[in-house]
């Protein structure tokens, strides 16, 4: 794009911006053969082959969605990987299902897992270790919390394919009542990030053009918005 054309964006008038959290619950996923096998897991709860299940896919893949929709599905809590008290048993007597998202991450609390997963066990209750990678790349120091991950039920969730893609862009449009005919979506797919954070941003950003320029979503809007930053191709440096 020019300076020219940038210039001249920079100066139309920016339309209100407008919150849209995309939804997460069980209806809206989009399921293709890149998260087929982490949605099976999560739809076969409580019937889990171990209380202890691992999601792991990379960023962007939706783990956190799957996450979300087992939370509300087994009304779990979700704790932080970093240190954390266990939980209380509730009114019923039984330990409360526990999420942890991005298990992974950096200050994972060992022992406090460690516990967490006995007591979990013990009470028959359930977790769910979402992260990026399999356990076995963790890090993890202390054996006996290594050899209850390495047990855990795991299903591994695929980068986007363009099928999901294409079928979550369809869903955030909808979610904002806004057309996009399906050659638009296929335009973009072939073209952007993998990632489904990177279509969360790229249909902001094309509904935002759009209602700058009291306009429809088209091929040259799509093009134009994907040329600028964060979108546009990055050069590596030398």
């Amino acid at each position: 794009m020019s300076d020219r054309s940038r210039s001249e964006r920079r100066a139309r008038q920016l339309p209100l911006a407008l919150d849209h959290r995309p939804a997460q619950t069980r209806d809206d996923l989009v399921v293709t053969a890149a998260n087929r096998e982490a949605v099976a897991l999560v739809d076969r709860w409580p019937d889990w082959p171990s209380y202890l299940a691992v999601l792991v896919g990379p960023p962007g893949s939706g783990k956190s969605h799957l996450g979300a929709v087992w939370r509300e599905r087994s009304d779990a809590i979700e704790l932080r990987a970093g240190a954390f008290e266990l939980p209380q048993v509730d009114d019923s007597g039984r330990l409360p299902a526990v999420l942890i998202d991005d298990a992974d991450a950096p200050g994972l609390d060992e022992k406090a897992l460690f516990h967490l997963l006995n007591a979990a066990r013990g009470a028959g209750s359930s977790v769910l270790l979402t992260a990026r990678r399999g356990s076995a790349n963790w890090g993890v120091r202390l054996p006996d919390l290594a050899s209850r991950l390495n047990a855990a039920a795991l299903a591994e969730i695929g980068a986007p394919d363009d099928a999901l893609l294409q079928g979550v862009i369809a869903k955030l449009f909808a979610d904002r009542q806004v057309e996009v005919e399906p050659q638009v979506a296929q335009f973009v797919v072939r073209r952007m990030e993998r990632s489904l954070t990177a279509a969360m941003r790229l249909v902001a950003a094309l509904d935002r053009a759009a209602l700058e320029r009291k306009s429809r979503i088209t091929r040259a809007l799509a093009a134009e918005v994907l040329e600028e930053p964060p979108f546009e191709p990055q050069v590596p440096e030398s």
